[in-house]
């Protein structure tokens, strides 16, 4: 039951970073969201990858690969619509 539920919301909690990529979808704007922070959540993720890939524990194992895409997503919908990147160039 507790693997279960462990392995249920190792795969559901990252499905939270879509109504986040829709809202910058939808606004054509991720101005309000910091590329410091974008970029510093996902190198920790991308940091942990290696360490839960070779752990015995299917749910961390699961969790990690879910949340290394879903949150790439994000770092690309960040990055495709923010104003620094976006700003026409003179």
């Amino acid at each position: 039951m507790i693997q279960t539920l462990g392995m249920a919301s190792a795969v559901a909690m990252p499905f939270f970073d879509i109504p986040l990529i829709w809202r910058i979808i939808k606004r054509k704007s991720s101005e309000d969201i910091s590329l410091i922070w974008t970029f510093g959540i996902w190198v920790c993720i991308l940091g942990m990858f290696p360490s839960s890939w070779i752990s015995p524990d299917p749910i961390l194992k699961v969790f990690e690969v879910v949340n290394v895409v879903l949150f790439t997503a994000v770092v690309v919908a960040v990055v495709w619509y923010h104003p620094v990147v976006r700003r026409p160039k003179p």
